[in-house]
């Protein structure tokens, strides 16, 4: 069964997206549902692409997001408004693994303006391989209490 991502970006992440799409859809494991931008002559900002993406993983239409703007700083602030989306920032392959890995992230944002096409599709790829807790097992324990512990402030905060 193919991994449904849900992708978005502003004018300034527009070509790094066009590009990890093309790169996700040559895979062929993964079905992209992909909320443009669709050029660059019809831009939309961070704010309003953000949470089409956060709005369909929370759905349960899409198991993970992707947000590309300027630095991705943007859209994280404004993925991570929505309950239930843990969105990280990812500039390389390390923390794009470690996003997963150790914060469980079910998005990761991008910079266009920091990461050139062809790393940004690796810094996906290395996400997309990873797993909660992977490679560290020996603080499974550890790390999913602190994702609970996430969650629980999630619960108490976000209602």
């Amino acid at each position: 069964m193919n991994t449904k991502i849900a992708i978005a970006s502003d004018l300034s992440g527009f070509p790094l997206k066009q590009a990890i799409v093309a790169h996700l859809k040559e895979r062929g494991d993964i079905e992209v549902i992909d909320f443009g931008i669709e050029s660059e002559a019809a831009p939309q900002p961070y704010f309003i692409q953000a949470p089409k993406v956060a709005e369909c993983v929370q759905r349960g239409e899409a198991e993970k997001g992707i947000l590309v703007c300027g630095t991705g700083q943007g859209m994280a602030i404004v993925a991570n408004k929505h309950k239930g989306i843990y969105a990280c920032v990812v500039c390389d392959i390390f923390s794009a693994e470690r996003s997963k890995i150790v914060n469980n992230a079910n998005v990761i944002t991008m910079g266009g303006w920091i990461t050139a096409p062809f790393v940004g599709c690796q810094i996906v790829d290395a996400w997309l391989s990873m797993s909660f807790t992977q490679k560290m097992e020996f603080k499974k324990d550890f790390l999913t209490n602190a994702f609970n512990k996430v969650v629980d402030l999630e619960e108490r905060t976000m209602k």
